[in-house]
């Protein structure tokens, strides 16, 4: 079990990561909050979850231990896929999500793309007593700066593509949302296109 790598950040798009250390360079799929943590440096230390199928081995990297905690809680809840959960965590920062779960807040979870009725009603009833320790760590939170509004533009539609977006679909999303407010980051773009999508 890899715990976390630390080393030179190479790439960084709004969905995944790739990070070099020793020499070897480990892609990772992230959500849109570790984004956020890592938008800007040149180095990090990323925690990870390894999930190794028949078929791949994935992984999943987090900017802190909170984030990757509230990820193993959700895929331990059934329907909910390790894909899932990193949607769950590009939606809603983990305060946010903290929240939904204590105030039993259905209506925000169903907002998440691939969460359903039924789904978000598991979440709630699985997750309401395992979230308590979780309540005084805070989120995980950085600053990123505004890049112009082609860069953004591109970068969310590549971002949403990559979360299973269909790519004409993501380009009417986020050109609606930049046409209305030019100056919003590329993650603000995509989180608001989550909800309309």
């Amino acid at each position: 079990m890899i715990e976390y790598i630390k080393g030179e950040i190479v790439e960084l798009t709004p969905a995944g990561m790739i990070i070099e250390c020793a020499g070897i360079g480990y892609e990772l799929s992230i959500s849109l909050n570790t984004y956020s943590f890592f938008n800007g440096k040149q180095n990090g230390k990323v925690y990870v979850y390894e999930v190794i199928r028949e078929d791949a081995h994935l992984l999943f990297g987090f900017a802190g231990r909170e984030e990757r905690e509230l990820f193993l809680m959700l895929t331990s809840v059934s329907g909910v896929g390790p894909n899932s959960a990193r949607m769950i965590l590009s939606s809603l920062s983990t305060a946010e999500l903290i929240r939904v779960i204590a105030d039993k807040d259905e209506a925000t979870l169903t907002t998440v793309k691939g969460i359903g009725t039924k789904t978000a009603q598991r979440i709630l009833v699985d997750l309401k007593n395992k979230v308590k320790p979780l309540e005084g760590l805070a989120a995980a939170k950085g600053a990123s700066a505004a890049a112009a509004g082609g860069a953004v533009a591109e970068e969310a539609v590549a971002a949403l593509v990559m979360l299973g977006f269909q790519k004409a679909a993501s380009q009417k999303a986020v050109h609606t949302i930049l046409k209305g407010s030019p100056a919003l980051a590329v993650e603000q773009v995509i989180k608001t296109a989550l909800r309309m999508l």
